[in-house]
């Protein structure tokens, strides 16, 4: 080998590490291949009695580097530094089959693929401001679409919010806003005084109230009055008497039934409008229609649940009770019904001391 190779920076630490990892050079340098024919020379007799086969022969497998001449070893020598880095004698001859490290060097080469449940390599390179768009979007599509915006309110709502009486009672004789105009025969406007202490709700009107008009005629309406003087009022004498409907609910088969929540929300600005004009003490609630409609509980939500507490409906109290029509056909609750009008009794006094 020249002498430019043999002092080349890091050439000898290279042999090194190929010796290292068990791989091996495929050459040999000239004043190497000496020591190692030195040192083979004093160790082959000893190795060969104790050595197996296999072993025997694996010197054989080493490369061999091109024949040394006497000459070449005596400028080998010559050129030699006077104190050369001491190697291990002989290598092992295992060494050279260790080479099965070899394969997994492309492994090292490349990343393995990422199979574990964890996030693909890509998301490394994506710009996770971008993330946020999509919440932008939609944003943006809900304020096109007009949601919680308060442009859906009906216009109609607020005119009826400012009426009178007359303009009212007038409107509501007249009111198109659902379909239950097309079976009446009468609006169900509301009947008593106008300035009234008392407010008695129910559902809607049935067919009596549908021919005549008013609210509460027939055997529902003369319970009722029974109940109005146990409590020492009457009809028309500080008291006021409507419903959550103005128009009579009937199905296909033309019975009667309760108004479906469009009908409620389509009607109810008329009561409201009429609880404002009276400002009375204490609302009873007739049934569960007219309490639940009033309230903005659940549909599902029994009488049962709803007596023997004051709610309040707009900082008014008001206490529930049944229908004077569900009394008729159930006398035993009859006692519960006067429980419940002697609870609106009590907070009528309340609200007048006060």
């Amino acid at each position: 080998m020249s002498e430019e190779l043999k002092n080349e920076n890091g050439f000898g630490s290279s042999l090194e590490l190929l010796d290292a990892l068990g791989i091996g050079p495929v050459w040999v340098r000239r004043e190497l291949a000496v020591e190692e024919a030195v040192a083979a020379d004093a160790v082959m007799p000893a190795a060969a009695e104790t050595a197996s086969p296999l072993q025997a022969a694996a010197p054989l497998a080493r490369p061999v580097a091109q024949p040394v001449q006497h000459e070449d070893l005596e400028d080998a020598f010559a050129a030699a530094p006077a104190a050369p880095v001491a190697r291990p004698a002989p290598r092992p001859a295992p060494a050279a089959p260790a080479a099965p490290a070899m394969p997994r060097a492309p492994e090292r080469r490349s990343a393995p693929v990422e199979d574990d449940g964890g996030p693909p390599s890509w998301l490394d390179e994506m710009d996770f401001a971008a993330s946020v768009e999509p919440a932008l979007i939609l944003d943006g599509i809900g304020e096109d679409e007009g949601e919680d915006a308060p442009a859906q309110v009906d216009p109609m709502v607020a005119r009826i919010a400012a009426m009178e009486w007359p303009q009212l009672k007038e409107i509501v004789s007249d009111c198109r806003r659902c379909g239950l105009c097309k079976g009446r025969k009468n609006t169900v406007f509301g009947v008593g005084d106008e300035k009234a202490k008392w407010l008695f709700i129910g559902e809607g009107p049935g067919r009596n109230e549908d021919q005549q008009g008013e609210p509460f005629v027939g055997p529902a309406g003369k319970l009722l009055d029974n109940m109005l003087a146990a409590m020492g009022v009457r009809r028309g004498d500080n008291a006021y008497i409507a419903n959550i409907v103005k128009c009579r609910p009937t199905g296909d088969d033309g019975r009667d039934r309760p108004p479906s929540p469009q009908e409620v929300a389509s009607c109810l600005p008329y009561l409201q409008r009429q609880i404002a004009l009276i400002q009375p003490t204490v609302l009873v609630a007739l049934g569960k229609t007219a309490a639940i409609s009033l309230l903005g509980m659940d549909p599902s939500t029994p009488v049962s649940r709803l007596r023997g507490t004051v709610h309040r409906y707009q900082d008014l109290p008001l206490v529930v009770t049944y229908h004077p029509a569900y009394l008729l056909r159930t006398l035993g609750d009859k006692s519960k019904a006067w429980a419940d009008l002697c609870l609106a009794m009590s907070t009528y006094q309340q609200q007048s001391s006060n």
